[in-house]
């Protein structure tokens, strides 16, 4: 194990490096500049022409690489353009919204996909199968946004049980906290449970045709012990690659909904980074939403080799 994991890890530095450095090109060879949108129009040329060179932007490309890989590896990521505060400090601090909503998403996209997959194969060919199936595909058909909007309408604006935007620290009370991700993580989740739903009814419906299953009935063993030790261990290995999937865009993907909701998350942070042009936030940004990603993929394949013995990691 050990020695997979030590593999593994190596793997995953060109998922890092190869987005880090094309972050870093692409930000610097794209049309505009920096000191010139911090000064604002009444700026003169020289000002900025200062500023640049107080920023470090008037030093060539290959320079400004060294000293930013420096930064990286020794997790210095510099101080932002706007905010005038550390990376690093900003990361923390928008990273925990983020999470906040894709744990809470991704928790309601299992409940609720897993529950209803396993309804619809249980119920195979029956009406409870075919309206499962159908609320699936519409969900799937369906953006999030759409359902963040109907979600406001419904529970902010027309039974105000939820607040409408923004974002309350756990600190200040758990309560009050969950109520202000509830219509985001709720948004998010609905579409990704109708992913799940059709992935797990596929999924036991498969494994309710093996031989074994089969075997295990004849044997007289309870429905209950067939389904929950047999059945859904096996079901679970295809789930578990859609859960990662999920995961991994409601880690890096859900931007329209924290603005729709005004949350301010990684995605919020990101956007309004590239617009202002402030490269050591994107940079930053970009290189925690990789780390995420790059050790969720490793946690799904040593979930593999725990649902699965067959599976050997190696």
């Amino acid at each position: 194990m050990s020695r997979y994991l030590a593999q593994r890890l190596l793997m995953m530095l060109p998922t890092i490096v190869v987005p880090m450095v094309l972050v870093f090109l692409l930000l610097r060879l794209s049309p505009g500049d920096p000191a010139a949108m911090i000064l604002g129009d009444q700026a003169t040329t020289t000002q900025i022409a200062a500023l640049r060179t107080q920023l470090g932007l008037d030093r060539s490309l290959p320079v400004q690489f060294v000293a930013w890989a420096q930064g990286v590896l020794t997790l210095q990521l510099g101080e932002s353009l706007f905010f005038h505060k550390p990376v690093t400090a900003l990361l923390a601090e928008y990273s925990v919204v983020t999470l906040h909503v894709a744990l809470l998403a991704l928790v309601v996209a299992v409940l609720l996909g897993v529950g209803l997959g396993m309804l619809a194969a249980l119920k195979r060919d029956t009406w409870v199968d075919r309206g499962v199936v159908g609320a699936a595909v519409l969900g799937i058909s369906l953006p999030e946004f759409w359902f963040a909007l109907l979600l406001i309408f419904l529970f902010a604006v027309t039974w105000p049980l939820f607040p409408v935007a923004g974002y309350v620290d756990m600190k200040d009370g758990l309560w009050a906290s969950a109520l202000s991700v509830a219509l985001p993580a709720l948004a998010l989740g609905i579409r990704q449970s109708a992913l799940m739903t059709r992935m797990a009814r596929s999924a036991m419906v498969d494994v309710l045709g093996e031989g074994y299953i089969v075997t295990a009935r004849a044997q007289g063993l309870p429905e209950r012990t067939v389904i929950g030790r047999y059945a859904l261990r096996m079901a679970a290995i295809p789930v578990v690659t859609v859960a990662g999937l999920s995961a991994s865009y409601l880690l890096s993907g859900a931007v329209a909904i924290e603005m729709i909701f005004s949350l301010p998350g990684l995605g919020k942070l990101l956007i309004d980074a590239v617009s202002r042009r402030d490269y050591p936030v994107v940079e930053g940004v970009v290189l925690v939403i990789a780390v995420m990603l790059a050790l969720l993929n490793l946690l799904v394949d040593l979930l593999y080799a725990w649902l699965d013995p067959r599976i050997r990691l190696g």
